[in-house]
């Protein structure tokens, strides 16, 4: 009879355990499709947002940046790369950011501790006068509203805790306060800004930038003189020679005609001539080789229609003839580009060197509203000076002018 009340259980298990596959088996499928729903949702809905959903944080963060940067004495750059791509691939990058998540961290500890420390050192004031007040009014106040470490209920312990009290908060106040400030600064300091990682890897991503531009402006640049050479010189030589062969064979038959194919002959290696300067100039002119940088900037001005002022400090010694040649054309292309296009009524020009860095600045006094997006007078400019690994900047507001300014570096 116990066996068969135990096998009759055993059955009754079993057909219970087999009833439940109607909903073990849809958990299964659960188990396996949740995680995998979850996940493309996070994909789908959560990481396209992720670069709009940083943008609070990175504010904040840029207002930390420059509430540190009096205290610290610089400027925290920021180390955000520019975002490319698609949203999925900008919320992909995010993630796989660095600078995201040291910004997450900087939020973490400044919102908890930060509070602390702002509350602390804010409560520590009135608190310094409560306890120097504390002898005057202990003993009208009602019992327990009064204390120095400990309830005041006496006059020796009013006359002596509250001062101890007042001497501890102004301990804290001169020795930990300062420390509270320079802990958040540099916490910022090392959170904020870019990591040696990512400065080098900037750097390289600059230098790969810097390195394309001058391979694409040294392929223009002979494609140019190839173009010149072609076009011009080389039509001309062709022309010449044609006319010296043709004057050949008509000297004997006809004197006077072949005199006048060599006279033709002759302007046209005239023209060869001159145009073959020109293509000289192009690549280094021989004015910086004559009067150096100094005098070819001012013999650039003085060609000009506007007055053009021209204020330089020759330094010491003359540059890499690289670096004239590249700052030479860079004067010559913004006056160009301020009488094509800024209506202005003068200019002035300014060159200085200071230390390892030669610095041009061209300003006008024209309508502004110079793009360096548009136009391939700035594009050119800015390519010819990232050739050399140096900086350029456009100010153009509209209605006040246009200022360029091109570092360059100058090192022997």
């Amino acid at each position: 009879m116990i066996g068969r009340r135990a096998l009759r259980r055993s059955g009754e298990a079993t057909a219970f355990l087999a009833g439940g596959l109607r909903t073990v088996l849809p958990a299964l499928l659960g188990v396996c499709v949740l995680p995998l729903v979850a996940f493309l949702s996070i994909i789908v809905i959560a990481i396209p947002w992720l670069p709009e959903a940083t943008r609070p944080l990175r504010a904040l963060t840029r207002a930390e940046r420059r509430r540190v940067a009096r205290p610290l004495g610089r400027e925290i750059p920021e180390p955000y790369a520019p975002p490319r791509g698609t949203s999925f691939q900008q919320g992909f990058a995010l993630l796989r950011t660095a600078s995201t998540w040291r910004d997450l961290a900087w939020m973490v500890q400044h919102g908890l501790l930060g509070l602390l420390m702002a509350v602390m050192a804010v409560a520590l004031w009135p608190s310094i006068l409560f306890s120097l007040s504390l002898p005057l009014w202990w003993w009208a106040a009602p019992e327990g509203s009064q204390s120095a470490f400990v309830v005041l209920d006496s006059w020796p312990k009013a006359l002596t805790l509250p001062f101890l009290q007042a001497g501890l908060n102004v301990l804290i106040l001169w020795l930990l306060v300062p420390r509270f400030a320079r802990w958040q600064v540099w916490i910022a300091a090392r959170l904020l800004g870019p990591t040696r990682g990512s400065s080098l890897a900037e750097r390289v991503e600059q230098l790969t930038e810097t390195r394309a531009e001058a391979l694409e402006a040294h392929g223009a640049e002979l494609r140019r003189i190839e173009r010149d050479l072609h076009d011009g010189t080389q039509a001309q030589l062709v022309s010449a020679a044609l006319r010296l062969g043709l004057a050949d064979r008509r000297f004997d038959a006809d004197p006077q005609g072949a005199r006048t194919l060599f006279l033709e002959a002759r302007e046209g290696i005239e023209d060869a001539l001159t145009q073959l300067r020109t293509v000289i100039r192009g690549i280094y002119p021989p004015i910086l080789s004559d009067r150096g940088l100094p005098g070819a900037v001012r013999a650039l001005a003085a060609g000009q229609h506007i007055p053009v002022t021209v204020d330089i400090d020759e330094g010491d010694g003359r540059v890499p003839a690289a670096v004239e040649a590249a700052a030479y054309f860079v004067v010559a292309e913004a006056l160009t580009n301020v009488a094509k296009h800024s209506g202005a009524a003068a200019a002035r020009v300014r060159l200085r060197r200071d230390g390892d860095r030669l610095r041009i600045t061209v300003r006008d006094d024209g309508k502004g509203g110079a793009d360096p997006a548009r136009g391939s007078g700035l594009a050119g400019i800015r390519r010819r000076v990232a050739a050399l690994d140096g900086t350029t900047r456009v100010d153009s507001p509209v209605g006040a002018g246009t200022t360029l300014e091109v570092e360059l570096p100058c090192a022997s």
